[in-house]
């Protein structure tokens, strides 16, 4: 493929591109301060719902990554402005504890809520747990999916991810989830905004074909694919929208970019 030109910002996915679990991706943190250096703008853009953006902003700088407040965007933060624009609704957050505080100021509704927060709760999920949010949207809440994703990248392999639950409440209960990260374009164009940049100027990095790529191609951006995390071989075949650059990893990324 040929090197890509007029790139002027980056997003970046986080896990699956700049670490896997607690290991950095071999080259990632040369690549990142190597963009600082050369005052490249970039803003990493997280699906995670385990942590909010000060932990994940932590982890990052833990792994030796040159990141900074202000450049992460979480799911979980564009979610509390959401509900805040609504007028501070009522919700059933079915969230970690871990990321529970960061809904303090919503009321919490366990029988009828305006609207159902769905996060990435882990081994959690059950039956009754399912039948306990089917019957509030069925007595008239609104569902909120802080994302979509089918799978990801755990220690012993591919995991099912969030995706699975959310598509399963959507199709019992005839409501569509309101899905508040990648690839929902509102979340793409928070990020654009932030790099004061347009689209076409800007290059989303990331191991999803569908969320990463997809999505910010959907955006109007440049969609870079690299061959870590998640990303399985042969999966960009059939996309609905090719990667302009596929990498064995980041650490490829100025074979890829002219930047």
């Amino acid at each position: 493929m040929q090197k890509l030109s007029d790139i002027r910002g980056l997003l970046i996915d986080l896990d699956g591109v700049l670490y896997v679990a607690d290991t950095p991706v071999p080259g990632a943190q040369g690549v990142i301060e190597r963009l600082a250096a050369q005052g490249i703008p970039r803003r990493y853009l997280t699906n995670t719902t385990t942590r909010t953006a000060a932990s994940v902003l932590e982890k990052l700088q833990r792994l030796g990554f040159d990141v900074h407040e202000g450049e992460i965007f979480s799911p979980i933060t564009a979610t509390v402005q959401f509900l805040k624009n609504q007028g501070m609704p009522s919700i059933n957050p079915v969230v970690r504890d871990s990321v529970l505080p960061e809904f303090a100021d919503f009321k919490q509704n366990q029988e009828r809520p305006d609207y159902v927060v769905i996060g990435d709760i882990g081994a959690a999920w059950s039956y009754p747990l399912i039948n306990k949010i089917f019957a509030q949207l069925h007595a008239g809440a609104e569902l909120i999916a802080m994302h979509k994703n089918k799978f990801f990248q755990g220690e012993d392999g591919l995991q099912v991810d969030i995706g699975a639950f959310v598509a399963g409440l959507e199709y019992v209960s005839g409501k569509q989830a309101n899905v508040i990260g990648k690839p929902s374009r509102s979340f793409f164009d928070l990020a654009l905004q932030s790099l004061q940049l347009p689209a076409s100027a800007v290059a989303m990095i990331g191991d999803d074909i569908e969320t990463d790529v997809g999505g910010g191609k959907e955006a109007g951006m440049r969609g870079i694919l690299v061959r870590t995390g998640k990303y399985r071989k042969g999966c960009e075949e059939n996309a609905v929208h090719a990667p302009d650059c596929i990498m064995d990893s980041l650490g490829d990324l100025f074979e890829c970019v002219d930047l």
